[in-house]
């Protein structure tokens, strides 16, 4: 079609789109049926309309309706009138019946095409009834609806979910990767050391950009892995390959999500039906890929199904070199470390973030902590539950933030910390010499606009230098280039991280006796 041309059918539905279930009903449908077999091929965008508005707005009587005239259709003699009602019966919300409508169409000939429409609509609506009737030499190409329709299955009679609790004991060749944001490994890696030197769970294995790779040393718990704070995500290393495309790529993808260390690691952690997401990272829309790799590994094993609704593991494909790396990573939301927070605010603090600042302060007994730009109360939390701390303060121009943040850190229990949040202006905080830990991320002008950025860090800095103690220490996430012009305040550490799409300096001053 030339740039230009309208589409007739795309034109007609636009218009059935706007009307309601009873105009479609009591006039379009009467029409279509009336209609001479061209006439019905050129209003066949009524059968997707009645699928699309019934489904948004009609009552239970017009839906049941609407199915059994769908129903009907799929048997017309017109094979685009088959196909429309194929698509259009799970809009609206199929049962047993419209299941046996598709499921008899398997035993007829049919062209590809319309048998790959065909299996779509079981994709969505198929059952344990689908799983018995699909025949023996079904096409290749209905593999995808077997594993969707298992899914489908496993998912209501299994529910799936990840066990924190459950130790894993054969971890021979494991390797797990602790992804973060680039800049912040080494706090990772720092916080693995100090975590499990006693226990001598894990051992650091490897440390590059954005990433610190881990291997286990005695059995481990999920539980394990997430007391540590800093990191973003956790994968379970299954396997590399050596080309990332073609047929080769896919088959050495499909042997590692199926290898005995995936069946191990999945059986381990999963309560319930195996089903994982797969993602390839940093490649776009991948669909054509993702739906050759899950076919392949069903084919391999029927047990580990692909499942895009609500499944407890991702398989995330990495890039690594020129092949990839195929990780599990669970799916838990909410993050169990973050059981405290009960609400966010706009532009929050990315939780590892917090955690690593708070680890890059230390932990200083009777602290006295102040974060002028409080938002949720994220780093306040996470320096209160490392300890050692007598008095929290926390403020923010945001009435709506003072509040979130004072529900988040009620919700951490940390009753014993007298804690206090005020809205009000940074500038008019605390008292000179009543802080001993400034820890906080300002606002970085990225979703509101801060008018003179560069001053408001050099304000930052200037109440710091006032309200800090001898000895004290301001933690924050510096987004200019921006220098304490205060010789009270001395820089001690400052490291370039990655905050999504732009670098930030995070940085660390102590100050001076004089």
């Amino acid at each position: 079609m030339k740039t230009g041309d309208k589409n007739p059918g795309k034109e007609l539905y636009q218009q059935l789109r706007l009307l309601s279930c009873e105009q479609l009903w009591h006039d379009e449908v009467p029409r279509f049926d009336r209609a001479t077999p061209p006439e019905r091929m050129a209003r066949v965008a009524v059968i997707r309309a009645v699928g699309v508005v019934f489904s948004e707005s009609g009552t239970a009587a017009q839906k049941d309706a609407a199915r059994v005239w769908l129903r009907s259709l799929l048997h017309d003699p017109q094979e685009k009138v088959r196909r429309y009602a194929m698509t259009a019966l799970p809009k609206i919300g199929a049962g047993a019946d419209e299941e046996a409508s598709l499921l008899s169409l398997l035993q007829k000939p049919a062209n590809e095409r319309e048998q790959k429409f065909l299996g779509r609509a079981l994709d969505k609506i198929g059952g344990a009834a689908t799983l018995a009737g699909m025949p023996e030499n079904a096409p290749a190409f209905l593999t995808q609806t077997r594993q969707k329709v298992q899914a489908n299955v496993a998912r209501s009679e299994s529910p799936s979910a990840v066990r924190m609790d459950r130790a894993l004991t054969d971890f021979a060749a494991l390797r797990i990767h602790l992804r973060g944001r680039a800049g912040l490994e080494n706090i990772v890696r720092d916080e693995v050391e100090e975590t499990f030197k006693a226990r001598g769970i894990f051992r650091v294995a490897e440390v590059r950009r954005g990433l610190v790779a881990i291997t286990p040393v005695a059995p481990f718990t999920l539980d394990d892995i997430y007391a540590l704070r800093c990191f973003g995500t956790v994968g379970f290393v299954l396997g590399t390959t050596a080309v990332s495309e073609g047929e080769e790529a896919i088959e050495a993808l499909a042997a590692a999500i199926t290898s005995p260390l995936a069946r191990r690691v999945f059986e381990t952690f999963t309560e319930g039906s195996i089903r994982y997401r797969l993602d390839f990272i940093a490649k776009g829309h991948q669909r054509g890929a993702v739906r050759l790799l899950a076919n392949r590994a069903f084919e391999l094993c029927p047990a580990i199904l692909n499942d895009a609704r609500n499944a407890p593991w991702a398989i995330d494909i990495h890039p690594a070199g020129r092949g990839s790396s195929v990780e599990l990573r669970p799916r838990l939301t909410p993050d169990p470390r973050l059981w405290f927070r009960e609400q966010d605010v706009p532009a929050a603090s990315h939780p590892p973030l917090a955690a690593c600042m708070t680890r890059l302060a230390g932990r200083m007994e009777n602290d006295i902590v102040w974060d002028p730009f409080c938002g949720s109360g994220l780093e306040l939390i996470e320096r209160a539950l490392l300890g050692g701390v007598r008095r929290i303060h926390g403020t923010d121009l945001s009435a709506e933030a003072v509040e979130i943040a004072r529900k988040n850190f009620a919700a951490a229990k940390l009753d014993s910390i007298p804690a206090e949040f005020t809205c009000g202006d940074f500038r008019e905080g605390l008292r000179p010499g009543s802080a001993t830990l400034i820890i906080t991320n300002p606002p970085m002008g990225m979703r509101v606009p801060i008018p003179d950025l560069h001053g408001l860090i050099a304000d930052l800095f200037s109440t710091a230098a006032k309200v800090l103690r001898p000895g004290g220490r301001l933690v924050f996430a510096n987004p200019v280039r921006v220098d304490s012009q205060d010789r009270s305040l001395r820089l001690q550490t400052r490291q370039t991280v990655d905050f999504g799409g732009f670098d930030c300096r995070l940085e660390m001053y102590l100050k001076s006796a004089r």
